[in-house]
């Protein structure tokens, strides 16, 4: 059997399945729609693709200090209002709070690995993982901003899960250029131009994807663009390059927010899919706890293989 090494934004994941299905009940009458749907996205994505390796990436820390040092309104928006001077958390519903350390729970039973990295988001333990990885790598997602990451060379793609799981898109580099005009090696480039509201990220005031695309196309990088837009020698529509020109203290520190980090040290050693749960009493137990049966079979029977 070939290698292959499955990557999963967890935290993705399970808010998909918290607002995508049902209220599902446990026996005491918490709803635990997001771990059972967890478990169902694992076992279909496992059934179809296969992996020798599987990680569930996690958010140790879901807005950096590092990356607000930098851009103050990155993520600013979901930040939950507390006390001056308390961390930030990030504003989750309770009933999916609630289910958080069950996944985790469930997750150590069946010995599936969870990586996280201190003062770093899952995106960031994905790209570490996903770089020099020996194998092929599939991430799931609905992050736009993991097609950084792509590489046919290296045999990275993205399961971008944008329409849901079971309607995902395999995106690769002929996949972006088609879908964005750009390269997927100029696609965290593109992302800072754009910019993203849902990250607090404010791009270019002015340049929408066309426009940021069409620069890249013509110069090749953000730096070059930046390069062209100060040299009055270079042709560029005047309004363009006053747009440029006055983002330079944000296109001075984007890069650095947008793009993941690839170099965690992290460790690689126990990423291999179980094909049996690693604590059989412990996972009886919380599968009978949560009312977790269903997707619990389902899930056993494909990490055998059947």
């Amino acid at each position: 059997m070939t290698n292959r090494l499955l990557l999963l934004d967890t935290a993705s994941m399970y808010f998909r399945a918290y607002f995508g299905s049902p209220e599902m009940l446990s026996p005491d009458g918490t709803n635990v729609n997001a771990v059972r749907g967890l478990l169902g996205y694992i076992a279909q994505l496992v059934d179809q693709y296969r992996p020798t390796h599987l990680a569930c990436c996690w958010d140790e820390d879901w807005r950096p200090q590092w990356r607000v040092d930098l851009i103050p309104t990155y993520k600013a928006h979901r930040v939950v209002e507390e006390v001056a001077g308390a961390p930030d958390l990030e504003e989750v519903p309770d009933p999916l709070e609630v289910q958080v350390p069950i996944i985790r729970e469930v997750l150590a039973a069946y010995g599936i690995a969870v990586v996280g990295a201190a003062g770093y988001e899952a995106d960031d333990v994905i790209g570490t993982l996903a770089t020099e990885a020996g194998m092929p790598v599939d991430v799931v997602t609905g992050d736009r901003d993991l097609f950084q990451l792509v590489s046919d060379a290296d045999s990275v793609r993205v399961l971008y899960i944008g329409k849901g799981v079971g309607r995902h898109e395999r995106v690769d580099e002929e996949w972006v250029l088609a879908k964005y005009g750009v390269r997927a090696d100029q696609y965290a480039d593109f992302a800072t131009l754009r910019g993203d509201t849902s990250d607090g990220l404010p791009g270019v005031k002015g340049v929408g994807e066309k426009t940021a695309a069409g620069l890249l196309q013509t110069h090749g990088s953000l730096a070059a663009v930046i390069a062209a837009a100060a040299d009055p020698d270079v042709p560029m529509a005047a309004g363009l390059r006053s747009k440029i020109l006055g983002a330079a203290d944000y296109l001075a520190v984007a890069p650095e927010v947008v793009a993941v980090a690839r170099d965690i040290p992290l460790d690689r050693s126990a990423l291999t899919l179980p094909r049996f749960p690693a604590d059989v009493d412990a996972l009886d137990g919380l599968v009978e706890r949560w009312g977790l049966g269903s997707p619990d079979e389902r899930l056993r029977r494909v990490l055998a293989g059947g």
